[in-house]
């Protein structure tokens, strides 16, 4: 073989082995594994008829928890910088319910509430407690249509000198630590919020009966019984790491007594869209405020 020819074959062989190493080094980049997808984030609100606005337009699945597309939680989800919301308020709910599925008709059960948390949880709210203490029963046994200086609801409560609500108050303190515990134990990396309740009664004074027919002794006894509860929620929150939201204080002025037009919550007789003694819609935008202002 010439020279020439020799040259021509050692050309062609080291061709051949470039093109088989290319080849074998661009393989990988052909197959390489798309990369993984983050799940999305999300704000999950918990909580009983004062989160989920019972008979405020418009009320949305499942109807028989009574939650409205304006409640608190729909207005605070845009502040939140999340990119799923899960509103699973429920009215009647109780603590158990953050754990047990809550019957309600139609469209019900309502699924145990911290189904709705997972480790892509960032904002947390929970409005809970009320029911805990028996909030329907202590609307109904503190009415009195007929006489203002009766004493019904201390006369069912206050029993030997013993306060059944300050008991049962303290009683639910447990459950809202634990509460928090559990929300924590799934969705490590969420801001919790503890939400409390507005003013239903006036912050002094003896109310409006028979606007609000409550007795004119009976009123600073439901104040106090309020905020109590309250009292409870924040040393619950601060206790167990995460953070109160008190709305009662912005609630001042505009409790149930007040004017149509500057109240947040409700009368016996609503002349606003919601429930008896709960938030109306403004009083949804109040508390929405309150909420987004720990954020």
């Amino acid at each position: 073989m010439t020279s020439r020819g020799l040259r021509a074959r050692r050309t062609a062989q080291v061709l051949a082995l470039f093109i088989t190493a290319a080849g074998v080094t661009a393989a990988p980049t052909q197959v390489a594994a798309a990369p993984a997808q983050v799940p999305p984030t999300s704000y999950v609100a918990l909580g009983d008829s004062y989160t989920a606005g019972p008979l405020i337009p418009n009320q949305i699945s499942p109807l028989g928890c009574l939650r409205s597309d304006r409640d608190y939680p729909h207005l605070v989800a845009p502040a939140t910088g999340t990119e799923t919301f899960r509103d699973v308020s429920c009215s009647g709910a109780d603590t158990d319910n953050l754990y047990n599925e809550h019957g309600v008709w139609p469209e019900g059960p309502n699924p145990p509430q911290l189904n709705a948390l997972d480790s892509n949880t960032r904002v947390v709210t929970m409005g809970m407690g009320g029911n805990d203490i028996g909030f329907g029963g202590i609307v109904e046994n503190c009415v009195t249509l007929l006489n203002p200086f009766a004493t019904p609801c201390q006369d069912t409560y206050v029993v030997n000198g013993v306060d059944q609500l300050s008991v049962r108050i303290a009683n639910t303190a447990p459950k809202i630590a634990a509460a928090v515990e559990a929300i924590r134990a799934r969705s490590p990396l969420a801001k919790i919020l503890v939400v409390g309740y507005p003013a239903i009664v006036p912050n002094s004074g003896s109310g409006c009966w028979p606007s609000l027919p409550m007795g004119f002794r009976d009123v600073p006894y439901i104040r106090a019984k309020t905020k109590e509860l309250n009292a409870m929620l924040a040393t619950q929150a601060a206790a167990h790491g995460a953070t109160y939201v008190d709305v009662y204080t912005a609630s001042i002025g505009k409790d149930a007594c007040a004017s149509s037009g500057t109240r947040w919550v409700e009368p016996l007789v609503p002349a606003n869209a919601a429930a008896p003694i709960h938030p109306n819609a403004r009083g949804m935008q109040g508390m929405a405020m309150a909420v987004k202002a720990k954020l």
